[in-house]
């Protein structure tokens, strides 16, 4: 078996509940994981290529506008499995604007207040859409993986609009 990068792992993931078109995963990807772990369009149709070729997903029948579904082999099962019972390795903070802020100085603070007034909202919207899910949601536990995950996403963004909010009192 050959060892498996982040994104098709993320690809044999969302496959073990059932068949999908590339366009689905995106879909699902995004919605549902994108806020911590991001792929593009083109790693996904590029990696299921590659997970088809080593024989861990198979393509069905293309269906409208050419949408083919791919569904997860027992070998695709199989190395997820290996995959996902590995130590995850470290994470890696990718958030575009502490880079701006790190520069900050070298803009004008009037436009680095907006910045952060912009971020601040998108962070606050963010939050606003895991409190809803999390009113529907089951509890977090150790059945309710998804619930865990949902629950580190309130805690980070919690603590980033209380930090902007402090940010805001040192721009004003």
């Amino acid at each position: 078996m050959k060892a498996l990068n982040a994104t098709a792992a993320t690809i044999l993931g969302f496959l073990q509940d059932g068949e999908l078109t590339g366009w689905e995963l995106a879909r699902r990807i995004e919605d549902m994981v994108g806020h911590f772990w991001n792929t593009t369009r083109s790693q996904i149709y590029r990696e299921l290529k590659t997970l088809s070729e080593q024989g861990y997903v198979e393509a069905g029948t293309p269906g409208t506008r050419d949408r083919t579904p791919y569904s997860i082999t027992a070998a695709g099962r199989e190395v997820f499995v290996e995959w996902i019972s590995e130590p995850p390795g470290p994470e890696l903070i990718r958030f575009p604007f502490l880079l701006t802020l790190f520069f900050g100085r070298f803009v004008e603070k009037e436009k680095l207040g907006r910045f952060v007034r912009a971020e601040k909202l998108r962070h606050q919207a963010r939050l606003d859409l895991f409190e809803k899910a999390e009113r529907v949601s089951p509890p977090p536990s150790i059945d309710n993986s998804i619930g865990l995950a949902l629950g580190y996403g309130l805690a980070y963004e919690r603590a980033v609009v209380t930090w902007f909010d402090e940010i805001e009192k040192l721009i004003d």
